[in-house]
Protein backbone atom coordinates (compact mmCIF):
# COMPACT_ATOMS: atom_id res chain seq x y z
CA UNK A 1 0.00 0.00 0.00
CA UNK A 2 1.02 3.42 -0.55
CA UNK A 3 -0.03 6.55 1.14
CA UNK A 4 -0.23 9.12 -1.88
CA UNK A 5 0.49 12.75 -0.77
CA UNK A 6 -2.25 15.12 -2.00
CA UNK A 7 -2.16 18.40 -3.97
CA UNK A 8 -4.41 21.05 -1.81
CA UNK A 9 -3.81 23.51 -4.52
CA UNK A 10 -3.62 23.04 -8.49
CA UNK A 11 -1.50 26.24 -9.10
CA UNK A 12 2.13 26.27 -8.23
CA UNK A 13 3.55 28.45 -5.94
CA UNK A 14 5.43 31.59 -7.48
CA UNK A 15 7.69 30.89 -4.56
CA UNK A 16 8.52 27.16 -5.08
CA UNK A 17 8.95 28.11 -8.97
CA UNK A 18 11.48 31.08 -7.75
CA UNK A 19 13.03 28.45 -5.29
CA UNK A 20 14.06 26.05 -8.01
CA UNK A 21 15.01 28.26 -10.55
CA UNK A 22 17.30 30.43 -7.99
CA UNK A 23 18.60 27.79 -5.50
CA UNK A 24 15.97 28.06 -2.81
CA UNK A 25 17.32 31.41 -1.49
CA UNK A 26 14.91 34.10 -3.18
CA UNK A 27 12.05 33.83 -1.11
CA UNK A 28 13.73 32.45 2.11
CA UNK A 29 11.96 34.00 5.17
CA UNK A 30 11.68 32.29 8.75
CA UNK A 31 7.87 32.29 7.87
CA UNK A 32 8.61 30.59 5.19
CA UNK A 33 10.97 28.15 6.07
CA UNK A 34 8.48 27.14 8.58
CA UNK A 35 5.41 26.65 6.39
CA UNK A 36 5.66 23.46 4.77
CA UNK A 37 7.09 20.70 7.20
CA UNK A 38 8.88 17.77 6.31
CA UNK A 39 7.22 14.45 6.49
CA UNK A 40 8.07 11.29 6.72
CA UNK A 41 5.96 7.57 6.10
CA UNK A 42 7.08 4.51 7.17
CA UNK A 43 5.36 0.99 7.33
CA UNK A 44 5.76 -2.12 9.23
CA UNK A 45 3.23 -5.47 9.43
CA UNK A 46 1.24 -3.83 11.84
CA UNK A 47 0.88 -0.24 11.09
CA UNK A 48 1.71 3.00 9.43
CA UNK A 49 3.41 5.54 11.27
CA UNK A 50 3.58 9.72 9.69
CA UNK A 51 6.03 11.91 11.26
CA UNK A 52 5.46 15.36 10.99
CA UNK A 53 8.57 17.93 11.55
CA UNK A 54 7.16 21.05 13.50
CA UNK A 55 9.32 22.41 15.90
CA UNK A 56 8.22 25.47 17.95
CA UNK A 57 4.76 24.42 17.93
CA UNK A 58 2.38 23.56 20.59
CA UNK A 59 -0.14 20.41 20.34
CA UNK A 60 -3.05 22.76 20.21
CA UNK A 61 -1.84 24.39 17.14
CA UNK A 62 -2.72 21.21 15.41
CA UNK A 63 -5.31 19.92 13.50
CA UNK A 64 -5.74 16.04 12.40
CA UNK A 65 -8.72 14.96 10.55
CA UNK A 66 -9.87 11.85 8.66
CA UNK A 67 -12.71 12.37 6.12
CA UNK A 68 -13.39 9.74 3.41
CA UNK A 69 -10.29 8.58 3.05
CA UNK A 70 -8.22 11.25 3.41
CA UNK A 71 -6.08 12.33 5.85
CA UNK A 72 -5.38 15.83 6.31
CA UNK A 73 -2.82 17.58 9.20
CA UNK A 74 -3.25 21.37 9.22
CA UNK A 75 -1.82 23.33 11.79
CA UNK A 76 -1.50 27.81 12.36
CA UNK A 77 0.02 29.86 14.25
CA UNK A 78 -0.36 33.65 14.92
CA UNK A 79 2.64 35.58 16.47
CA UNK A 80 2.68 39.04 17.55
CA UNK A 81 4.97 41.39 18.38
CA UNK A 82 3.56 44.96 19.27
CA UNK A 83 6.42 47.62 20.37
CA UNK A 84 5.02 51.31 21.79
CA UNK A 85 7.25 54.31 22.83
CA UNK A 86 4.82 56.80 24.05
CA UNK A 87 7.61 59.13 24.81
CA UNK A 88 8.77 59.04 20.95
CA UNK A 89 5.00 58.96 19.36
CA UNK A 90 4.94 55.84 17.73
CA UNK A 91 3.89 52.62 17.76
CA UNK A 92 5.20 49.44 15.92
CA UNK A 93 2.95 46.49 15.39
CA UNK A 94 4.01 43.20 13.61
CA UNK A 95 1.88 39.91 12.86
CA UNK A 96 3.22 36.68 11.55
CA UNK A 97 0.84 34.01 10.28
CA UNK A 98 2.58 30.52 9.33
CA UNK A 99 -0.02 27.85 7.97
CA UNK A 100 0.50 24.10 6.30
CA UNK A 101 -2.19 21.77 5.47
CA UNK A 102 -0.94 18.05 4.35
CA UNK A 103 -2.93 15.86 2.72
CA UNK A 104 -2.95 11.98 2.56
CA UNK A 105 -5.09 9.24 0.64
CA UNK A 106 -5.64 6.12 3.06
CA UNK A 107 -6.85 3.50 1.69
CA UNK A 108 -9.92 2.49 3.39
CA UNK A 109 -9.58 -1.20 2.63
CA UNK A 110 -6.49 -1.54 4.54
CA UNK A 111 -6.42 0.97 7.66
CA UNK A 112 -8.36 0.58 10.83
CA UNK A 113 -10.15 4.62 10.60
CA UNK A 114 -11.25 3.64 14.64
CA UNK A 115 -7.55 3.26 15.22
CA UNK A 116 -5.40 6.30 14.52
CA UNK A 117 -3.55 8.07 17.15
CA UNK A 118 -1.85 11.42 17.26
CA UNK A 119 0.83 11.95 19.56
CA UNK A 120 2.92 15.28 19.50
CA UNK A 121 6.36 15.14 21.65
CA UNK A 122 9.71 17.38 21.21
CA UNK A 123 8.60 19.00 18.06
CA UNK A 124 7.52 15.80 16.13
CA UNK A 125 3.96 14.85 15.69
CA UNK A 126 3.49 11.13 15.21
CA UNK A 127 0.25 10.03 13.52
CA UNK A 128 -0.26 5.90 13.91
CA UNK A 129 -2.64 4.70 11.45
CA UNK A 130 -3.40 0.84 12.50
CA UNK A 131 -3.53 -2.10 9.62
CA UNK A 132 -6.53 -4.07 9.45
CA UNK A 133 -6.61 -7.60 11.30
CA UNK A 134 -7.41 -8.70 7.33
CA UNK A 135 -4.11 -7.41 5.66
CA UNK A 136 -1.31 -8.09 8.21
CA UNK A 137 0.97 -10.67 7.67
CA UNK A 138 -0.23 -14.56 9.14
CA UNK A 139 2.63 -16.33 10.40
CA UNK A 140 3.42 -19.59 8.85
CA UNK A 141 1.91 -22.41 10.46
CA UNK A 142 2.59 -26.31 10.34
CA UNK A 143 0.24 -28.44 8.42
CA UNK A 144 -0.31 -31.81 9.72
CA UNK A 145 0.23 -34.29 7.44
CA UNK A 146 -2.08 -37.52 7.95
Amino acid sequence: MTIVRRFNNQVPDIANIFDDFFGGDFFDTPARRTSTPAVNVKENDDEYVIEVAAPGMKKDDFKVEIDNGVLSISAEVEEKDEQKDEDKGYTRREFCYSSFNRSFAIPKDEVDESKIDAKYKDGLLRITLQKRDEVKPKPARMIEIK
